[in-house]
């Protein structure tokens, strides 16, 4: 009886791996089905838009140069776009309760220095109601008076 039932169990394991390679094999078969049809889905759909696509230029084509007619009316129309103004910036030093506007100094720097420079570098010290200043790397100073 120990005999039949190894037997037995023999065949059933034999059935089972039978089963199961069968089920693998469907399984391939059925992925290489899907991924075929998949790869005709796509050459279709790619046949099917290259297709619609010839009278979609066409048109586009057509729509196109309507639109850049209607454009450049509507560009000839349309208003110019005012400049930005910036706003203006004051700027005054204050020192024992009398101010000095920033401004004045620097033009009055300008004059000092009686040439045109490139480039100024203005430091300003209240307490000894001086600027010092740098105009095209050559260094001045001058009196600024708080009045």
């Amino acid at each position: 009886m120990a005999t039949t039932k190894k037997t037995a169990a023999k065949a059933e394991t034999k059935k089972t791996t039978a089963k199961a390679e069968e089920t693998k094999a469907a399984a391939a078969t059925t992925k290489k089905e899907a991924a075929t049809k998949t790869a005709t889905k796509k050459a279709d759909t790619k046949a099917e838009v290259k297709a619609e696509e010839k009278p979609a230029k066409k048109a586009a084509a057509k729509k196109t140069t309507t639109k850049k007619t209607v454009a450049k009316k509507t560009t000839a129309k349309t208003p110019s776009k005012k400049a930005v103004k910036e706003p203006t910036v004051k700027v005054f030093v204050e020192y024992n309760g009398v101010q000095v506007s920033l401004e004045d100094v620097i033009n009055n720097v300008k004059l000092v220095n009686n040439k045109d420079a490139k480039e100024y570098t203005i430091y300003l010290k209240p307490e000894e109601q001086k600027a010092y200043f740098v105009a095209d790397n050559e260094e001045k100073e001058m009196d600024v008076f708080f009045c």
